[in-house]
């Protein structure tokens, strides 16, 4: 290719926020290949079917920045004022007339002399001349989302201010300003009273134990819908929305309509139902596909109870469903799916386009999926009663491409590629996740609406909330349809934007924000997450140094401790799998800052050390994986496989087992000890 050509179609990348070169983990500079820019280009929106069409890219792309006038999404910190750019042709008039409209919604209306405004620069495109000048508004806007609005010769342009705090909520809770708390997936998570895995109920119980015992948290993974039949796709990280709730996990059992519904409770008595429900309670691994069907009898018994009749309940979920109106074309959505047996882009021009009619589905599913949600939603703001322990949720990264928030809000992704992550190490060809990443610049057009929405769907429950891949807010990794993840590029996104929404929000619902920042990450992504009180993540084995002399890095505060995370090997597998060396110099280094008795390389005492040795730090947050204090072994999720029963693994022991070990039950009373500061002990080497 022509040099003249490259660099065009760099410039071009580089003005639609796509970089042409990343270094990978070993530091090595890797070059985007030209089909892979112009592939994420087209992505992007860019009209370009080859390189002859660059000239005509590069110049369209500035004339429509241009006749934008100004940015879609500005942000002032703290109240400060607010600084954007207008670009205006030269021969536009004198005045503008400016409309402020707050959340709250009060209006605010003066007029502006443009010749008053500083000049930046000028540029030129078409033989049109264009002035670019700058407006700064007044400090002391209040929290929110407030709409400006331009009025300059009769044509309107608007701009989203966001008026967010600097900084995230941070627990203030106890006076050392430190909490701890435990991390098991809910499927995985069974007691004597479950039904086919782990449920809200269940939940329940936990939050409640961890709370005597002085934790503040429980952790698990992403409890979102899901597709459980035809499709089927279990994953907790490929949810058919972020803004529904998995009905696999409610408790049938605690539901109102059982008292008014004989026929459930007929088939929750019946021979057949608890036959099958004890071999799915039985078994190590759970099958959401019969665990599903088998609930759904009764919950479908008990959706017809309560749509039948003029009950209190029946007024209460239609009152829900008018506060909550997008919950009727989400439950119109899965029953058509159901009916056709796959994702919406397989469904008929028709309903793909997004016009589901009546006659598309069964209204029984219809039914079923309203009332599933209502229930769901009811049971998990039951959680947050009484004094039990906070819910440490987890908002994935991704959404199911065949699932309902990609069919509704499509202009809001990037069809045409899917998000991933360049080779290394573990994956010598990279990752190819499957699943459409945002599109960066609509998302900014739309106000950022359904990303705020899928924030405050989780912030509602949430004490503390887990960012899933954090460096998202920065920029991701795209893999254009047809290429492999080597040929993948990177997308730069608005990060101050994003951070401008998650401060706001955190305050809001008084919820701690962690971001999951591990393997490569820019150190401007753990800068920015500083700046604005996002908690970082120290995962244990990521910070073993190789030195003998200081075998662990010292933990920083404001920051999320852990042995582990969900698709890591448990802790002592990870030790296991350690070289005697290796352990022994860790087990030297936590004998000389005082957190084990005498040097060893025996699994659980090194365990238990390396837990007094983050209860002891400055960390605000510390998780511990229950599965690791009865030395588990058997991971929960085995990254790039499909043989391993990955998402399906129940805890070995039931609740009313672990809740009584002493083993548990003495480590965890030590991890509170240290965490409130009721013992004195080195942290770093002397």
């Amino acid at each position: 290719m022509p040099e003249k050509q490259v660099k065009q179609l760099h410039q071009l990348a580089a003005l639609n926020g796509i970089e042409t070169a990343y270094y990978d983990v070993t530091g090595i500079r890797r070059q985007a290949t030209p089909d892979s820019l112009l592939a994420a280009l087209r992505s992007l929106g860019v009209t370009i079917e080859s390189m002859t069409d660059l000239c005509d890219a590069i110049r369209e792309t500035r004339l429509k920045r241009l006749r934008r006038c100004c940015e879609p999404v500005r942000v002032t910190w703290d109240g400060g004022p607010v600084r954007f750019q207008l670009s205006l042709p030269v021969s536009t008039g004198d005045s503008a007339e400016c409309i402020l409209e707050t959340e709250n919604g009060e209006v605010r209306r003066w007029s502006c002399n443009l010749n008053d405004l500083p000049v930046l620069r000028t540029a030129e495109v078409e033989g049109e001349r264009y002035t670019v000048r700058q407006i700064v508004l007044p400090p002391g806007l209040p929290w929110g989302y407030h709409r400006l609005t331009l009025i300059v010769q009769n044509r309107s342009y608007e701009t989203m201010i966001i008026s967010a705090p600097l900084k995230a909520y941070n627990l203030p809770g106890r006076p050392t300003g430190k909490t701890w708390g435990v991390f098991i997936p809910l499927y995985a998570l069974h007691s004597e009273r479950s039904l086919v895995a782990g449920d809200l109920t269940d939940l329940r119980m936990l939050l409640d134990w961890v709370r005597r015992l002085g934790g503040g948290l429980v952790g698990t993974l992403p409890l979102l819908a899901a597709y459980l039949d035809e499709p089927f796709d279990p994953s907790p990280y490929m949810p058919v929305s972020r803004l529904f709730w998995n009905e696999f996990y409610i408790d049938i059992t605690g539901i109102p309509e059982l008292e008014l519904c004989p026929e459930a409770v007929e088939i929750l008595e019946s021979g057949r139902f608890q036959n099958e429900t004890e071999k799915l309670r039985r078994s190590s691994l759970v099958d959401y596909r019969r665990g599903m069907s088998a609930k759904r009898k009764v919950l479908q018994r008990l959706a017809s109870c309560c749509f039948d009749g003029e009950s209190k309940r029946h007024a209460d979920l239609l009152h829900w469903v008018t506060k909550r109106p997008e919950v009727k074309e989400y439950a119109r959505f899965r029953a058509v799916a159901e009916r056709q047996r796959a994702g919406w882009p397989a469904w008929p021009d028709r309903m793909r386009a997004g016009e589901l009619r009546e006659e598309d589905c069964d209204p029984e599913a219809e039914r079923y999926h309203l009332y599933v949600q209502w229930v769901i939603d009811q049971q998990l703001r039951s959680l947050a009663t009484g004094e039990n322990a906070g819910l440490y949720l987890d908002l994935p990264q991704g959404v199911n491409g065949g699932g309902y928030d990609v069919w509704r809000e499509r202009s809001a992704f990037a069809l045409d590629v899917s998000t991933g992550a360049p080779p290394d190490p573990f994956f010598s060809y990279g990752q190819d996740w499957g699943f459409p990443p945002l599109h960066p610049q609509r998302i900014r057009e739309q106000g950022y609406r359904y990303y705020i929405a899928c924030l405050r769907n989780h912030l509602e429950h949430a004490s503390a909330l887990r960012l899933d891949h954090v460096m998202a807010l920065h920029r991701l990794f795209w893999v254009p349809r047809g290429m492999t993840a080597r040929e993948g590029v990177y997308v730069r996104c608005h990060p101050e934007e994003f951070y401008a929404i998650l401060t706001l929000e955190s305050q809001r619902y008084q919820t701690v924000i962690v971001g999951e920042d591990l393997g490569t990450v820019p150190p401007k992504v753990r800068t920015a997450m500083s700046r604005h009180g996002i908690n970082r993540m120290y995962i244990l084995p990521f910070e073993l140094t190789g030195n003998p002399q200081r075998a662990l890095n010292e933990v920083p505060p404001n920051i999320l401790t852990s042995l582990n995370t969900h698709d890591m090997l448990p802790f002592a597998s990870f030790l296991q799998a350690k070289e005697e060396r290796e352990r022994l110099n860790l087990a030297a280094f936590l004998h000389a800052v005082g957190w084990l008795e005498r040097p060893t390389g025996d699994t659980k005492p090194l365990m238990e050390a390396c837990l007094r040795y983050l209860s002891a730090s400055q960390s605000q947050l510390l998780i511990v994986n229950l599965e690791d204090l009865w030395s588990e072994t058997a991971p929960q999720n085995l990254p790039g496989t499909d043989e391993y029963p990955s998402w399906r693994r129940k805890a070995r022991y039931p609740f009313e087992e672990f809740s009584r070990m002493p083993e548990v039950l003495t480590v965890l009373a030590e991890i509170d000890d240290l965490r409130r500061g009721r013992h004195q002990g080195q942290t770093q080497a002397p």
